[in-house]
């Protein structure tokens, strides 16, 4: 569930720690879902809400005039249809800073839908999941 390192250290954590890898990997995409609906529908607001204030101002304004930015290049890119396999592929690729809360928090931005945000960074958790499971079955623990 904590950002950055979500699904994609947890799954090979659990691998360190033994313990049986589909068990891990259902735990571990579980915990990645949970906090979508959260970060959809309150992280864009908190931003919003902090552009003015004078301590984390410059923070929320920038981390929200990226998520923007990124949003229009991909939809430029993508096309509206194209987005959905591109949100999909963000999150399911297990890179750093391509997870689940910051692919929710470019739906959000994006005014991409709930359902078809909860489908394509769903099943994109599954995605990276199994990539990071198929690592840790393999013995690639990098720990």
């Amino acid at each position: 569930m904590i950002p950055l390192i979500e699904l994609r250290g947890a799954v090979l954590y659990s691998q360190y720690l033994e313990m049986p890898i589909i068990t891990s990997y259902i735990v571990c995409a579980l915990g990645n879902i949970i906090p979508m609906p959260f970060v959809y529908f309150f992280a864009r607001k908190i931003l919003k809400w902090g552009e003015d204030k004078k301590i984390i101002g410059g923070a929320c304004r920038f981390l929200y005039e990226k998520g923007e930015r990124a949003g229009r290049k991909l939809t430029e890119k993508a096309g509206r249809r194209g987005t959905f396999l591109a949100l999909l592929l963000f999150v399911g690729i297990p890179l750093p800073g391509t997870g689940a809360w910051t692919g929710t928090l470019g739906a959000s931005i994006l005014d991409i839908g709930i359902k078809h945000t909860f489908l394509a960074v769903t099943l994109g958790v599954l995605l990276a999941g199994a990539i990071m499971m198929t690592a840790g079955f393999l013995g690639f623990n990098l720990l």
